[in-house]
């Protein structure tokens, strides 16, 4: 059933009986530099307006020359006439003959000059004067200046033409400002805002990543393979009537190299290579995501056979529909119909392929993922054992190596790790044996680096008190001990309890099976072995600590994917209340008494977990306290020094790991001549065991 809300009109806007104040108008920048641009022309003019009232020589011999109100004269030449400025005593402007000056300049008048009159020569003026005050004594003479030519600052029209150019840098700095500070004339990106931001990478600026730098993706290499052909002899599959795909879209995990594909596939192609991420679309100006999206897809056609690259396309093409304010534009929704519209818009032969990546495949929307746009889905995961081995190999060559280091060796005690994990652990490796002073990196050195990745930063300094680590070496002897004797369980390799990282005491490494499917056996033993930790401390000690926190966290979430999930609850019954699109973010599927079961039986099932782990312990109580002094004794302990502990796990079941070692390598040695030696006693990581926060 459709929601009222979203059903109504969003343009429409409803009118009731109350008063509309309007609002007042947005203040814009513009209007401050108007006014300053304004006042620099007009104070100017103001300051300097003119050069007094023009008047006669009489008036001015026998108005202001024999009233002695004159303080000063200046001449100057003027075309064939010479003109005389007139500044009176400031003491005679209050007299009623200068009432005209007064009137009209209201704004300056003390400063002149007040009147000016033209004569024929200097000498005339100068003979005019000297008439008019030859019975006043020299020091109380008028002065006469005579000056070259005008001072062409007085000059209005010359100011005027002097506050333009002022203007116009002011508005070309403006504009620069506003584009960000980069070139490309007045305005700069100012008025290409709407172009596509995208790097092209072509015959001059080529990528030098090929498939050799790409390890551990064989199956996703021999997918874009085929897109690189496409591009290289496009005739092959359009002479028997195929089509050339338009878009693949590289799906996988964080790290995994979806990036460094898609820029080997540029390599590879030797052709044009747009590349761009998915916020480049998105700006703060409406319409500005679908002009850079028509924008790249008119360059790509200009240098068709080319590809282009949009990394984390979910940033534009979420499922649409969605989280819409009422009303609201959603500039992302029109960028993604504008890229909709684009990749059905060229013809199949136009020689454009669009490659994306995204970690996220169950946000995008649904007509983004039909055929016809992004025709295959090429999924990248995490790498087994022998991809971690190939990827190992390329992140060791610019290494400098001891003798003991081996690929294979590293590659077993990394289960789970993606590429750029490995390419961590490489790298900390290489600062670890520099950091003390070695010439060369050893295997020590990787199992250090792999320690630090997984669990952290070893605090060497940090203080814990007896009875603390006590606690905590129980606590991992419960995770140990829970594994070990545990059919369905991973089995644990290593455990320390050497303090690392923010909030780890403690911790446990596990070797997990490399496997698709679980069962609700597999999935109980792995709550069981979680919940290990928080028994033994409870049954050793009678009570218990803030030590479990990621345990009971993981419990959690298992126990919940468990009964609403996976359907693997008898009450709930084979329901799934999976929602990967957010569907159900305000409305759940079930009703409140749905939800008191659901909680009901998920603290059920933790509770039967607890008790069942106690009396694993319970059982195999000699072995805890055995465990626990030996890691109070060495801090670490790995696969060798349980077995001599606990002897070897009751069950038969191998792990993949333990295939590859001792199962077809060691049956076959003419078909893999770098089977790991026996004496690997530390053959992997899988998960951690954290102590909680130090309270």
């Amino acid at each position: 059933m459709k929601d009222n809300k979203t059903d109504k009109p969003k343009n429409i806007r409803r009118i009731s009986n109350k008063k509309i104040t309007p609002k007042p108008p947005k203040f814009n920048i513009m209007w401050l530099y108007a006014v300053i641009i304004l006042a620099l022309l007009v104070v100017p003019m103001i300051l300097n307006s003119g050069t007094g009232k023009q008047i006669s020589a009489q008036r001015f011999q026998s108005e202001m020359l024999k009233q002695h109100d004159v303080d000063k004269i200046v001449a100057y030449k003027d075309g064939d006439l010479v003109v005389a400025e007139v500044y009176l005593k400031k003491e005679a402007l209050g007299k009623p003959q200068y009432s005209d000056i007064r009137d009209q300049r209201s704004f300056n008048v003390n400063s002149g000059p007040q009147y000016t009159f033209t004569d024929a020569s200097y000498e005339s003026i100068k003979q005019t004067i000297s008439a008019a005050e030859k019975d006043i004594p020299d020091a109380e003479k008028t002065p006469i200046q005579f000056v070259q030519h005008e001072n062409l600052l007085s000059n209005w029209l010359v100011q005027g033409v002097i506050i333009m150019v002022l203007f116009a840098g002011v508005w070309l700095y403006i504009m620069r400002r506003m584009s960000g500070g980069s070139g490309g004339g007045p305005g700069g990106q100012i008025f290409s805002i709407g172009k596509s931001k995208a790097t092209l990478f072509d015959k001059e600026s080529q990528v030098n990543v090929t498939f050799n730098d790409v390890a551990g993706l064989e199956e996703a290499k021999q997918e874009v393979m085929e897109i690189v052909d496409f591009l290289k002899n496009p005739k092959k599959y359009t002479n028997l009537g195929g089509k050339i795909p338009k878009g693949a879209l590289l799906v996988g995990s964080p790290g995994t190299g979806k990036t460094l594909l898609a820029k080997a596939v540029a390599g590879e192609a030797q052709v044009p290579f747009f590349s761009l991420s998915g916020s480049d679309f998105v700006e703060m100006f409406v319409g500005v995501g679908a002009s850079r999206v028509r924008d790249l897809f008119r360059q790509a056609k200009d240098k068709a056979p080319c590809i282009i690259f949009i990394d984390e396309i979910d940033a534009i093409g979420r499922a649409r529909g969605k989280n819409n304010i009422v009303g609201g534009n959603d500039e992302r929704e029109n960028t993604l119909n504008q890229l909709l519209v684009e990749m059905d818009g060229f013809g199949t032969d136009s020689g454009i392929i669009i490659m994306a990546a995204t970690n996220r495949p169950d946000v995008l929307d649904s007509a983004l993922l039909r055929p016809g746009r992004f025709d295959r889905q090429i999924s990248i995961d995490k790498p087994d054992l022998v991809g971690r081995e190939q990827i190992f190999k390329v992140h060791l060559k610019p290494l400098k190596l001891a003798g003991d280091v081996e690929a294979k060796k590293l590659s077993a005690q990394t289960p789970g790790f993606a590429g750029a994990e490995i390419a961590n652990v490489c790298n900390e490796a290489a600062l670890i044996a520099a950091r003390k002073d070695k010439e060369a990196i050893d295997m020590q050195d990787f199992q250090d680096a792999i320690d630090r990745v997984i669990g952290g930063l070893e605090k060497k300094n940090k203080i814990i008190s007896p009875e603390e680590k006590r606690i905590v070496a129980y606590h991992e002897a419960g995770h140990a001990i829970a594994g070990w004797f545990l059919e369905h369980a991973d089995p644990l390799v290593k455990v320390s309890i050497v303090p690392r990282g923010v909030a780890a005491l403690g911790y446990a490494q596990y070797l997990p099976k490399e496997q698709f499917l679980h069962t609700t056996e597999q999935l109980v033993d792995e709550m069981t072995v979680s919940m290990g930790g928080r028994a033994a401390e409870d049954l050793v000690f009678g009570k218990i600590s803030t030590g479990a926190l990621s345990d009971l966290e993981r419990i959690t979430k298992l126990a919940y994917a468990m009964v609403k999930i996976y359907g693997m609850n008898d009450k709930v019954g084979n329901l799934s209340f999976y929602d990967p699109q957010g569907e159900y973010q305000f409305n759940k599927p079930y009703s409140d008494t749905t939800a008191e079961l659901i909680d009901e039986e998920v603290r059920k099932m933790i509770d039967e977990v607890y008790q069942r782990t106690k009396t694993l312990l319970d059982e195999k109580r000699e072995g805890l306290e055995k465990l626990a002094a030996k890691l109070l004794e060495k801090e670490v302990l790995f696969q060798s020094d349980l077995e001599e502990l606990l002897g070897k796990r009751p069950f038969d079941t191998r792990t993949t790991y333990d295939k590859f070692v001792n199962g077809e390598a060691a049956l076959n040695p003419e078909k893999d001549n770098n089977a790991i030696p026996e004496e690997v006693t530390n053959p992997g990581t899988a998960r951690i065991e954290e102590q909680g926060p130090n309270v």
